[in-house]
């Protein structure tokens, strides 16, 4: 069994949203599983920590997460067309003794972002994500134009991977074409980790 890794910064619900349709797409091939793992929030007040145990949702990830997954499925919010901080912030510090070894070389990757806006910098967020999975030695998987709804939709969606625009009060619910490609993006990550593995 291919156990991918579904890692994401989610502060308003919509990244997690986000993130269990790319695990169910990858969970519809036969062969795969995904492990979502979230991300602590960061602070800057020194004394300020997260609880070990995140009050909903998923786990937070541990080295360990990074290390045994065959794929990797990394999402955030937009953050004027980055990254969201945690997630930056987890990579930064917790990944550098995988880069050390190679642990994640040749091992295929897919990214996913949610912007409150149309044009609020969901491509360039994709790219942000991209760029330490390449660092890392990962194959970078995105969704091809003949998934018919990249074409179609009128909210998020490229080809770089999946992406969602909820409005600027997080107001619009996820529409139909940013589900299938949130799917579509999960099941291409599972059949090409499994076609690497074999």
């Amino acid at each position: 069994m291919a156990d991918i890794l579904v890692l994401y910064y989610s502060q308003n619900g919509a990244v997690r949203e986000m993130a269990q349709l790319i695990a169910r797409g990858i969970e519809m091939v036969e062969g795969a599983s995904a492990r979502l793992r979230t991300v602590p929030n960061i602070s800057a007040v020194c004394e300020a920590t997260e609880p070990t145990i995140p009050d909903s949702g998923a786990p937070y990830a541990e080295f360990r997460d990074l290390e045994e997954c065959a794929g990797l499925a990394l999402g955030s919010p937009t953050r004027f067309g980055n990254m969201a901080a945690p997630l930056k912030y987890f990579l930064d510090t917790a990944t550098t003794g995988l880069w050390l070894k190679g642990g994640l070389v040749g091992k295929p990757a897919a990214v996913f972002t949610s912007t409150a806006s149309m044009h609020g910098g969901n491509e360039t967020t994709l790219i942000s994500m991209m760029l330490p999975l390449l660092h890392h030695g990962m194959i970078m998987v995105g969704l091809p134009y003949s998934e018919p709804d990249l074409t179609t939709t009128n909210g998020g969606g490229t080809p770089y991977g999946a992406s969602r625009v909820v409005g600027q009060n997080h107001d619009k619910n996820i529409s139909d074409a940013e589900k299938k490609l949130c799917i579509a993006l999960g099941k291409r990550l599972a059949e090409t980790t499994l076609k690497l593995s074999a």
